[in-house]
């Protein structure tokens, strides 16, 4: 059996501006590169980008993993890990080679840009971004549906919007968003409602015209395929970085021919990557990694170079 030498780089990754959301603010993104080489020389990088309120382990849990792991491992070990962005950290080393290919790379009109300020849909669209995404129920929603109707009458012909809740409204706000969405275009909400109202959103979905999208309900693959399960036919937003091994959710995803959105849980290039690669392997829709302009470091699409910044 193949064996390789681990090696793993934490890394901390301060963003622009802090990333507001109902979860809280986000001021740092943690995260841990991960180095494969195996007895030939060839060399594969991957990456453990954790995102604990989303359900999988905490940096410090990964961080204590990798230190504990062995100098010498083999894809058997790697099969026993457990941690969900461990996972995909590890796979995705041993799927990655030094000099990536651009099969997973998408012109701008197929990614979706997270705007900061609704004024930076300016910026994005001089990029080429078509597909737009503002984060909702930070603040009253009287507020929050003004700017997006304020946003929505300066956007440009063409343009497509997102809005992402984050879980933050409650049964009568999912209401009066979906009712307010109905009137414009609006590609989807995304998870309007906490977990434990899938049920409630599940109706919701078949009520109005305008889509709902599960997010954190469909975090690991074990959830996704519970909603499934139960009946979700809608648009399910998968992050890879903390959804498990790359191969279940690729093997997942083609057998059942969901819809989906790959989004980024503001990885390096090197998680993102994978997600692009499986992006282009398994959906139609615009992707969620516009997400580099929300940084000043790490951008650099060289896995080599991203390595040795530390």
């Amino acid at each position: 059996m193949t064996k390789f030498r681990f090696e793993y780089r934490p890394y901390q990754r301060k963003f622009r501006q802090p990333l507001k959301t109902h979860h809280g603010i986000w001021v740092v993104r943690e995260g841990i590169l991960v180095r494969l080489e195996d007895e030939s020389g060839r060399v594969g990088f991957g990456e453990i980008a954790p995102l604990e309120w989303f359900g999988s382990e905490s940096i410090g849990d990964a961080i204590a993993f990798c230190r504990n792991a062995p100098e010498t491992i083999d894809f058997e070990w790697i099969r026993s890990i457990s941690f969900p962005a461990c996972q995909f950290g590890f796979e995705t080393a041993l799927e990655s080679p030094l000099n990536p290919s651009r099969v997973g790379d998408f012109e701008e009109q197929r990614h979706s840009g997270l705007l900061g300020k609704v004024e930076d849909w300016e910026l994005l669209w001089g990029q080429r971004y078509r597909t737009f995404k503002v984060k909702i129920a930070v603040a009253p929603i009287e507020i929050e549906i003004a700017t997006v109707e304020s946003l929505l009458n300066e956007l440009p012909e063409g343009a497509i919007l997102r809005l992402d809740a984050n879980m933050g409204l409650n049964e009568i706000e999912t209401h009066q968003w979906l009712e307010f969405c109905d009137s414009y275009n609006i590609e989807f909400i995304e998870q309007p409602m906490p977990v434990d109202q899938f049920e409630t959103m599940l109706k919701l979905s078949q009520q109005y015209r305008t889509s709902i999208a599960l997010d954190e309900s469909v975090a690991s693959l074990e959830q996704l395929r519970d909603c499934y399960d139960r009946g979700w036919r809608g648009i399910f937003v998968i992050k890879p970085a903390i959804a498990g091994f790359p191969s279940k959710l690729r093997e997942f995803c083609q057998q059942n021919q969901i819809d989906t959105v790959f989004s980024t849980v503001f990885e390096t290039a090197i998680g993102r990557q994978m997600g692009l690669q499986l992006a282009a392997e398994l959906s139609k829709r615009a992707v969620g990694y516009g997400t580099n302009h929300w940084f000043d470091e790490l951008n650099s699409e060289d896995f080599e170079k991203l390595w040795n910044s530390f």
